[in-house]
């Protein structure tokens, strides 16, 4: 393909954006009213390093929580992700994930995901005719899961789709309520199970690294969780990506700059602008830092990542203002 073909695919590219963006405003449907916000939570170190801003950068099995379609053009047969995220007021995210490339990939990848979130010990209370109005109950111990399958094939040498399904569940612990009569002998067990689908898209332009992608998370239909219903963190993300020291590669050497940037249109947050930024002075070594807008507490976050014989050790810290400090452990292997 020649040059101009090139310029004119980006070009074409660049106006089709725009249209998106309205339409993302268009779907907005409940600003400040979904459940789930777990899954809204990066447990990936290297995502954690770059902001989150990893649309269209290929990550193997973790690309399965960002946007299916980069395990398309794994390299390995196998790949394992392994996460801890110790996340604001104690609660405890973990994470893995699992892709296989049978054959030489002609029938695509498959991958799994988990997802569990410990949110820790909550004391239970029950209205009570005393001086205080309540008594203690129980201690709770509220959790969290997402569970899935996924499926990416790339269509040709620069276009590439993928799919996610996860089943969900929340358990809020237990409640003792009145019965018909008012006596507070009934107890009761709060959970909430949902489907959601993840899909998405990466084009590669062909002129050098330069990529394009988006992906739909969360999508679902409406959850109910004892009379009320609500909706899970439907999230749009456009991205682009490109390892910027493809511009002067003959000063460079085989030094990388992966530079990328997502825009994200949330149901129940502002619109959202993500930049990430990777930095491989050396194949074994990569220093990260992002910037994330319209977050209150957390903003710019910082990351390294160190790998040998196909194993993969990341490491990322996020100052979250006053709840402290946001730090992210991950380990890969492939073969």
């Amino acid at each position: 393909m020649s040059l101009r073909n090139h310029y004119m695919n980006i070009l074409r590219i660049l106006l089709i954006l725009p249209l998106l963006s309205g339409s993302l405003a268009i779907a907005q449907i409940k600003l400040a009213q979904s459940g789930a916000q777990f899954l809204s939570v990066d447990s990936d170190a290297k995502a954690g390093g770059m902001a989150g801003a990893l649309t269209t950068v290929e990550s193997n099995s973790a690309s399965i929580f960002f946007n299916p379609a980069g395990m398309a053009r794994m390299t390995p047969s196998v790949d394992l992700m392994a996460s801890q995220n110790q996340w604001i007021a104690d609660i405890a995210y973990n994470s893995f994930s699992a892709a296989f490339k049978p054959g030489t990939g002609e029938w695509g990848v498959f991958g799994l995901s988990f997802v569990s979130v410990d949110y820790g010990e909550i004391q239970g209370t029950q209205r009570w005719d005393n001086d205080l109005g309540y008594i203690d109950t129980e201690i709770l111990r509220p959790t969290s899961f997402a569970a899935g399958f996924g499926y990416a094939k790339s269509l040709n040498d620069k276009f590439s789709v993928g799919a996610h399904v996860k089943y969900i569940g929340l358990n809020y612990g237990k409640s003792i309520y009145p019965d018909d009569a008012g006596n507070p002998d009934t107890v009761k067990s709060h959970l909430a199970f949902a489907n959601a689908f993840d899909f998405g898209t990466i084009y590669k332009t062909g002129w050098k690294t330069l990529a394009f992608g988006m992906s739909v998370k969360n999508f679902s239909n409406e959850v109910v969780f004892e009379k009320e219903g609500f909706q899970l963190p439907l999230t749009f993300t456009l991205g682009i990506s490109m390892d910027a020291f493809e511009l002067i590669r003959d000063n460079m050497g085989q030094q990388v700059m992966l530079v990328s940037l997502d825009v994200l249109h949330y149901r129940s947050h502002a619109e959202q602008l993500r930049i990430g930024i990777e930095y491989k002075p050396i194949e074994m070594l990569a220093l990260r830092t992002g910037y994330m807008s319209a977050n209150d507490e957390n903003d710019y976050s910082f990351g390294i990542g160190v790998q040998q014989f196909g194993l993969v050790f990341d490491y990322a810290y996020e100052p979250f203002g006053r709840f402290g400090d946001v730090q992210r452990m991950t380990v890969r292997f492939s073969l």
